[in-house]
């Protein structure tokens, strides 16, 4: 029991941030209307530094990459779909 309560915490610590909003309709409703008026500001959360950075690796690795390499990447990444759709 103790291992399994230690391991929620781990999930929750890696769960990412969600605005706070309330659970019942009509209080999200309230919610919604007051930042449809103005009366309360929408708070966004950013995205975490793990998906930020490695939106900039993905491009930073296209860059430098040769167009045959992109183009042989791409082949081998459609046949592995049309595979995959031929077996189903």
């Amino acid at each position: 029991m103790v291992c399994l309560l230690a391991s929620r915490s781990n999930v929750d610590a890696q769960r990412p941030q969600r605005r706070k909003r309330p659970a019942d309709v009509i209080g999200n409703a309230v919610k919604i209307m007051r930042i449809a008026t103005g009366e309360e500001e929408d708070v966004v959360t950013p995205a975490s530094a793990g998906a930020t950075l490695g939106k900039l690796g993905g491009e930073a690795r296209a860059r430098n990459m040769t167009p045959e390499r992109r183009a042989e990447i791409a082949k081998t990444a459609a046949d592995k779909r049309w595979a995959a759709k031929s077996k189903s």
